[in-house]
């Protein structure tokens, strides 16, 4: 009884106060920070605000940033630009909003820069077994724009453009207008297109799950979002619908000042909770310098209009490939009213190696981020098993060759007894691997073996 009474007087354990850097995620970046840009300087709230003037001024060619960024950058960087564009396989297309937040004393390495403006000395070779369709999703397209790859769930690619143009876009093959490298797949919004898909989700009673994507949800019009968001909660087995963006992350001023588009937005997530249905929004933050008070702004609109919110981040090498990085934007997320959802390990994507981490980069940080706050904030990290696997949690290989960097995934319910292979990219390798690739029979040699090894023996 005494030692009972020990323990019971034992005053509760204290965790220390925690530093006041703990909370940086809070610190959102705000006043009029736009008019360091010299091109921006005269310009006022309202202007900068306006998502039509932010569309307008949109920047699609170096001498255009030349112009608006005049003598911030270091000598040799707009020549750097010049050739980076030519090689680019996808578009050039940034926002002054989104251009007001590089740091343009250091734009080599600025977080928003590496995503965005492509430089020709940061390329690097595409990997050998790179395909412009990568994650295969024409293959498992019964029609134009339209993924049918899990049981219960489709892709629909309404439109083909975007509010800002990623390097590291799965679907180069069909984003943005055609480059000097790239032919693109049309998959412009077409009304006949969407029929087709109407009827084909409808002869589904399998599919519950819509995402509607392209593109960009951003640049459908308002008319165009309640014609599909309509027609397919009036489908009886569709149960939930989510709008795919970019657009809150690059130019979150179309939230602020488009009332056509956010009520069309608002008024279908209502539709959908009238119906018990649910409408989300996903969005794409890849940066905590991609969140300031002007995004929170927007995401309190969207709050207040009661529209579910999640994120979608790509794992970028020098944008979010460290412990702190991604925590803080793990937290910053949660501080906005957006619940961070996945953490893709960047796709096998023409022109973007230079921006590419290794599948253990993904385990260790997700291993630092389990734990570190709520549950329901903490993101899922996975691969997207090249040649349509599907979505797979990073630590669920078959086998995982750290030296070859390959990885073996398998999808029993997407595509079952099929093996699928992730490439770490080259450079992050040893050089004796390093050279190994550069050989076509060193590289089927190590693919046959990784196939095997996860055949006989799993982890």
């Amino acid at each position: 009884m005494t030692d009972l009474l020990n323990v019971l007087s034992i005053p509760p354990a204290l965790k220390p106060p925690v530093e006041s850097s703990h909370f940086a995620y809070k610190d959102l970046l705000g006043g009029e920070f736009w008019r360091r840009i010299p091109e921006y300087a005269n310009v006022d709230e309202k202007t900068f605000l306006n998502y039509r003037w932010q569309t307008k001024k949109t920047i699609h060619k170096a001498d255009r940033l030349l112009d608006a960024i005049k003598d911030l950058s270091p000598p040799g960087f707009i020549e750097d630009c010049e050739k980076g564009f030519q090689r680019a396989p996808m578009s050039v297309r940034v926002s002054p909003y989104l251009l007001s937040l590089i740091d343009w004393a250091n734009p080599l390495d600025d977080p928003l820069r590496i995503q965005f403006i492509p430089v020709d000395s940061r390329f690097l070779p595409d990997h050998p077994q790179l395909g412009l369709d990568s994650l295969g999703e024409q293959a498992d397209a019964p029609l134009p724009g339209l993924t049918h790859r899990y049981p219960d769930k489709a892709l629909f690619l309404v439109i083909d453009t975007c509010p800002v143009y990623c390097r590291f876009c799965t679907r180069s093959y069909a984003v943005g207008v055609d480059t000097d490298g790239v032919e693109k797949v049309s998959l412009k919004a077409n009304k006949r297109r969407w029929a087709q898909v109407f009827d084909y989700v409808a002869s589904r009673p399998e599919l519950e799950d819509i995402v509607i994507s392209g593109g960009d949800s951003y640049n459908l019009r308002p008319d165009w979002i309640q014609e599909i968001g309509t027609r397919l909660l009036n489908i009886p087995n569709i149960r939930r619908i989510r709008f795919a963006s970019k657009g809150l992350a690059v130019m979150p001023q179309k939230a602020l000042t488009d009332d056509a588009w956010f009520s069309a937005v608002s008024e279908i997530s209502d539709l959908g909770r009238s119906m018990y249905k649910e409408v989300a929004f996903h969005t794409h933050f890849n940066h905590s310098n991609e969140i300031t008070e002007i995004s929170a702004r927007a995401l309190r609109r969207f709050f207040d209009a009661g529209v579910k919110v999640r994120n979608q981040t790509v794992l970028l090498r020098g944008v979010n490939d460290t412990n702190d990085k991604m925590g803080t934007l793990v937290k910053r997320l949660g501080h906005i009213n957006v619940q961070p959802y996945y953490v893709y390990v960047h796709d096998l994507v023409q022109g973007g190696e230079d921006m590419r981490t290794t599948v253990q980069t993904a385990v260790n940080i997700e291993k630092h981020m389990r734990g570190s706050t709520a549950g329901f904030n903490t993101p899922t990290f996975v691969v997207d098993a090249p040649g349509g696997g599907g979505k797979r949690g990073v630590h669920s290989y078959e086998y995982y060759d750290r030296k070859s960097g390959i990885s073996v995934y398998t999808a029993p319910a997407v595509k079952q007894g099929q093996q699928f292979l992730y490439f770490d990219p080259v450079d992050q390798l040893e050089p004796e691997y390093q050279e190994r690739w550069t050989h076509e029979g060193e590289r089927t040699r190590m693919i046959e073996s990784a196939l095997e090894q996860a055949r006989t023996n799993p982890k």
